[in-house]
Order: C-alpha cells, then sequence, then structure tokens
C-alpha cells in the first residue's frame, strides 16, 4: 500500500496534482486507515499513470473519465475525435502566429497593400519615419470613417508621389518639424503649401477623417499646428469669396 506522496512519485506527478484529480472525480479517494493515512493500492497507481498520460498528451480532463472506462472502439473513436480538436487548434495557434508576425509591420495588418506601398515610397524618398506614421494613421482614419474614397486617394497619392513639387513639399514638411512656430521660413512654406492646396483643392476635401489627421498633426509639433491653421483659415477665406461671388451673380 502506498501514501499519497508514495503514489505520486511512482506516476511522475505531485501530491498537489493527485488531491486535484481526486477534487475533479478522476481518482478516487480512499478512506484513512486506523493511523489516519490514506492507503493506496496498485490499481490506484495503474489508474494514475493513465491518467497523466492522457493529461500529457492534451485530452482534456473531462473527456479522461470517459476514456478510463471506454471499450477498444469507444476509445478508438474518442481519441480520434480529440485528435482533431487539437489539430484544429493547432491551426488556429497558426493563425495566431502568423497575425503576430505580421504585427512588427503594424501598417501591413490593417491596411491594403496599395497603401503600404505608399508608405514604403514614402520611406524611400526619404521622408522620415515620424512622418510615415502620420500618413499611416490618416490612412487607418479614411479606411474607417470614408472608405468608399480609399481608391481614389491611393490613386493621387501615387500621382503625387510622382511629382516632384509635391515631394518637395513634403520633405520641407518633414524638416519643419521642429522648428519654432515662428520661424520666417514657415511664412515662406505655408505660401507654397497653399498654392499647392489652392491648385489641387477638391469637394470634400474636409471630410471628418482630415479633421482628425488635422488635430493629429497639431499635436504632433507647433511648428506644424501653425502651417494647419493657417491654410485652414486660408481655405475659409476662399470659400467665403465663392460664396460670395455666387450671391453676387
Amino acid at each position: 500500500m502506498l501514501t499519497i506522496g508514495q503514489l505520486a512519485a511512482a506516476a511522475g506527478v505531485t501530491v498537489r496534482t493527485v488531491r486535484h484529480y481526486h477534487h475533479v472525480g478522476l481518482l478516487p479517494e480512499p478512506e484513512r486507515d486506523a493511523s489516519g493515512y490514506r492507503r493506496y493500492g496498485a490499481q490506484a497507481a495503474v489508474d494514475l499513470i493513465r491518467i497523466r498520460t492522457l493529461a500529457d498528451a492534451g485530452v482534456p480532463l473531462a473527456r479522461i473519465d470517459a476514456l478510463l472506462h471506454a471499450q477498444p472502439a469507444q476509445f478508438a473513436a474518442a481519441i480520434t475525435d480529440i485528435d482533431a480538436e487539437l489539430r484544429r487548434k493547432i491551426d488556429q495557434l497558426a493563425e495566431y502566429r502568423r497575425r503576430i508576425a505580421e504585427l512588427a509591420g503594424g501598417e501591413r495588418l490593417v491596411l491594403p497593400p496599395e497603401v503600404v506601398a505608399i508608405l514604403d515610397r514614402m520611406r524611400g524618398l526619404g521622408v522620415s519615419e515620424r512622418r510615415v506614421r502620420l500618413e499611416r494613421d490618416s490612412w487607418i482614419l479614411m479606411q474607417a470613417l470614408d472608405p468608399q474614397v480609399v481608391p481614389q486617394r491611393i490613386r493621387d497619392k501615387n500621382a503625387g508621389l510622382d511629382d516632384p513639387e509635391t515631394v518637395r513639399l513634403y520633405l520641407a514638411c518633414d524638416q519643419s518639424f521642429d522648428w519654432d512656430p515662428n520661424d520666417p521660413r514657415l511664412d515662406r512654406l505655408i505660401d507654397d503649401l497653399d498654392a499647392w492646396e489652392t491648385k489641387h483643392e477638391r469637394d470634400g476635401d474636409r471630410a471628418g477623417y482630415l479633421k482628425l489627421v488635422s488635430a493629429r498633426i497639431s499635436e504632433a509639433s507647433p511648428a506644424w499646428q501653425r502651417i494647419v491653421d493657417a491654410l485652414v483659415h486660408r481655405a475659409g477665406q476662399r470659400a467665403e469669396q465663392r460664396r460670395a461671388a455666387g450671391r453676387e451673380s
């Protein structure tokens, strides 16, 4: 007869594990003998080894009791089912691993390949990673709030990156990040950006996601905040002038 410690050692488990199997009903708990100890026979050792073997193989504890008492055909069928379930879990974990690996290039997880290609193209042109991240965020907001415009924006963005003047302004804005808001160089840059916006202005340019992007940019740099404020003000003036012209006509 074995004590609980000897039983656990024989099966290669801990005493705590044996007690847990008692608690869940997998292994019967014997009555105490006259000395106050619980004694286990050979059958308990065999059952515990079988339980441990099934548990180590990934069989859920809830299914082990039925397997311990199953006929050979039932046992084989149950093992086949458990194997199929484990395979499904393995496939699911593999998918989780794939998605986690994609997180290393965060934009690839949430943006279409065409947009990721634009971000990579910006990096290749010398745009800083800081500015690329803001660009990425704008695409994420656009996709969530105004998805129907994404295909046209992709075309527009690629066309812009084909244009030397647009690229020059991207790089100039990038360089202005750390400038003092009162730096006189900002005046020239604002004029250049305003001229570009006037040339490329389209209806709906102030969609909801663009307002959020503007707020995000303003938070990033006081110099950029001054640029955004100036451009919004000038765009508002032009809109008012158009409305006044319409009323006069």
